[in-house]
């Protein structure tokens, strides 16, 4: 099991970041995403550009606080927590992965895919809300 939190304020208001954040449809935001699927209320697919799909359960969710939710696909499985905070103009977010690698081979590699992958994550959503966009 690996784990691995990244803490980050933007300078933006704590709407516009859950906004952008949860917007399971408006991915376009993401770089390393090809496209999403809404399956029901609680569960999505996200699929990266090659087509690999990981399905997200949610499990918890407060407007503007709190966002979290169970993944898996055939070689990971685990939990997302996301905190979201205003501190005046600015929002700070907490994202924290819980990840275990299902092949034996994968387990080397987790923690370093789940560090590159949250830090892909933060690059994208400064991007997102450095151009303003609305999803």
């Amino acid at each position: 099991m690996a784990v691995s939190s990244i803490k980050i304020i933007f300078q933006s208001n704590i709407k516009k970041v859950w906004d952008i954040v949860t917007s399971v449809e408006g991915y376009t935001w993401r770089s390393d995403l090809g496209k999403t699927e809404i399956l029901n209320e609680k569960q999505f697919v996200e699929y990266t550009k090659d087509g690999y799909g990981t399905t997200f359960t949610i499990t918890k969710m407060v407007p503007y606080k709190h966002w979290e939710f169970d993944m898996e696909n055939e070689n990971i499985k685990g939990h997302w927590i996301g905190i979201f905070k205003q501190k005046e103009e600015e929002t700070e977010v907490e994202f924290t992965e819980d990840v275990s690698a299902k092949k034996l081979i994968m387990k080397p590699f987790v923690k370093a895919y789940l560090k590159k992958h949250q830090t892909q994550f933060v690059s994208d959503l400064e991007k997102a809300l450095q151009i303003g966009e609305d999803l």
